[in-house]
């Protein structure tokens, strides 16, 4: 099968809000983003109106990318959690599912082994949301439907329109 667009649906999208939100208290974090791998923020939760959340979404992703490449210098095929400690705050980065970014920031309110334990736990949880995600993408790539607004327009169409 090809690999089909993703689309994010409402109900989804609340879906995963709702785990996120969960892990924030669980984990007794500040701030948590979920990030695509191209760098584009799907969802933030917490205290993100103090950051530049495209910034913060692009360079995490960037950072995965990076890795990404030292694990094939030594023969792995990625790092999928990260770890980057500071003076104040402290970033756990995950990928789950191999599509998406979880990235939770947390002080010493919290503990990196309480983090971990629970992103563990979260990452199922979303890594299942986005199986139905692309569940739903297959099957309606099968049915010929697209939930893309321009999909049949053509060339042509454009090639007409601007002519």
């Amino acid at each position: 099968m090809s690999n089909p667009q993703m689309v994010m649906y409402d109900e989804e999208f609340q879906e995963i809000n709702g785990v996120i939100e969960r892990l924030l208290k669980e984990a007794n974090a500040k701030v948590i983003f979920l990030v695509d791998k191209n760098g584009q923020l799907i969802s933030g939760v917490g205290e993100t109106e103090r950051f530049d959340t495209t910034s913060l979404a692009s360079l995490t992703a960037g950072n995965i990318a990076a890795t990404g490449g030292l694990a094939k210098l030594i023969g792995e095929k990625e790092f999928s959690i990260l770890f980057h400690e500071g003076e104040k705050d402290n970033l756990h980065i995950s990928i789950v599912g191999g599509r998406v970014i979880l990235v939770v920031l947390f002080d010493s309110r919290s503990s990196l082994g309480l983090v971990r334990l629970r992103v563990k736990k979260s990452s199922e949880e979303l890594s299942m949301i986005f199986e139905k995600l692309v569940k739903k993408a297959e099957d309606k790539e099968k049915r010929g439907v697209s939930d893309f607004p321009f999909a049949e327009i053509t060339d042509d169409d454009i090639d007409n329109l601007f002519s």
